[in-house]
């Protein structure tokens, strides 16, 4: 995409009244709009983003036999008065012209216990699992920390059915093994971490969470094995041994990104979703449900991964591979390496601004993050080269035009 057709603007000074780098930074890089607190809209280049981290999600999703769906938001007050959840604080609530009342979706659980009701009546149809990356809505009483705690985002929501608490337990520890892949795909260390269930199961959970002084929870775990509990809940202690390894416990601020539960029987029993066993024999359906945040994992890399110049995308997320810059009247030149590199299935964001200044240039390419830049200018096209830099790296170097293509590759 050429830059001067890109409907966003970089802005050089952060928006007033955030202080979090996520919200700061993707509102000066034009990735995300504030349109209420807690409520953004995804600009073009954070949609790109986001798009990049729900390919990575789907991927793994499938490859442990998740068939992805679509739910609806818009969810009718019976179904929550049948697990018992209709007066949690976080739902939103609403009526009709015909007086019904809903509760717009904060999580599925019904909804899918439900739906599997109709499909589902052997043991010989399980073990199965259904996902969906949809837009979630919560009632936070203190939105904060940009896209990191929000009243409106997207998640990626797994369920999955099983006969018995075994074949639970074998495809939890999957989606747990499936999450790490995703969360290092997207170039962040998550450590997972005991904790407690909350609204969704009083069974222990496991979260996943990704040290930041961002983050609003507080983790201890062991500096060898990695071991975590929520502070919340747990019996260690910073500067303790490891009750696994013996290894030193550390503690800090983290982000939760990911979270996996096994819910038992409590929402099919309440659905009456059974199966019959070989026997013939009937018996409640065990589930387990397990969620990932796409749109809190954009404000997690970005926390992470800045300086003072902008943001520092992880090439597997990055909105495009490629900022190229003409610099010094070298149009005609910049535009053929442009439309080669398209040809090759590069992605680039072309600043092809006859203009702008180079410092101006380059403090754009900085603030998007974008991982490697390209320079073309009357010094490089002398030596027939371009300037390449990896976005936070100290130095760069010069590629051959004819090399270009390999070393993208490379």
């Amino acid at each position: 995409m050429k830059l001067s057709q890109l409907f966003t603007k970089t802005e050089k000074l952060p928006p007033a009244e955030e202080v979090s780098a996520n919200a700061q930074l993707l509102e000066r890089g034009g990735f995300i709009y504030k349109n209420n607190s807690g409520i953004y809209t995804f600009l073009p280049l954070g949609w790109r983003v986001l798009q990049n981290i729900n390919q990575i999600i789907r991927e793994e999703m499938d490859a442990i036999g998740g068939q992805e769906m679509q739910m609806p938001s818009l969810i009718n007050k019976r179904y929550w008065e049948a697990s018992g959840r209709w007066e949690v604080d976080v739902m939103y609530k609403l009526q009709d012209a015909n007086k019904h009342e809903y509760g717009l979706g904060w999580t599925h659980e019904e909804v899918t216990a439900e739906i599997a009701k109709r499909y589902l009546q052997s043991y010989k149809d399980m073990p199965f699992s259904l996902y969906q990356i949809q837009t979630k809505f919560r009632n936070e009483a203190r939105a904060k920390s940009g896209i990191l705690r929000g009243r409106e985002f997207l998640m990626k929501d797994l369920y999955s059915f099983h006969p018995d608490e075994a074949s639970l337990n074998e495809f939890y520890w999957q989606v747990a093994e499936a999450y790490h892949k995703i969360f290092k795909r997207c170039g962040l260390e998550a450590i997972i971490t005991e904790a407690s269930g909350g609204d969704f199961t009083k069974e222990y959970t496991h979260e996943f969470q990704v040290l930041s002084e961002a983050g609003e929870d507080e983790i201890l775990y062991c500096e060898k094995c990695r071991y975590s509990q929520n502070a919340s809940i747990s019996q260690m202690a910073k500067g303790g041994k490891c009750p696994k390894c013996e290894g030193k416990i550390n503690s800090g601020k983290a982000i939760e990104v990911g979270n996996i539960f096994r819910l038992g029987t409590r929402f099919s029993k309440a659905f009456n979703l059974n199966y019959t066993d070989e026997q013939g024999a009937e018996h409640p359906v065990v589930m387990g449900s397990y969620g990932i945040g796409p749109s809190r994992l954009v404000g997690t890399i970005v926390e992470v991964f800045h300086d003072d110049k902008g943001i520092i995308w992880p090439a597997s997320v990055a909105p495009f591979q490629v900022y190229l810059i003409s610099l010094d009247g070298t149009r005609v030149e910049s535009d053929k390496i442009y439309k080669k590199l398209l040809s090759k299935k590069i992605s680039v964001l072309y600043d092809d601004s006859e203009e702008r200044s180079a410092g101006a240039k380059f403090a754009d390419a900085d603030l998007l993050g974008i991982p490697v830049r390209i320079v073309v200018s009357t010094k490089t096209l002398k030596e027939d080269s371009v300037e390449i830099k990896r976005r936070g790296a100290d130095g760069f170097e010069l590629v051959k035009i004819k090399e270009l293509e390999g070393w993208l590759t490379k």
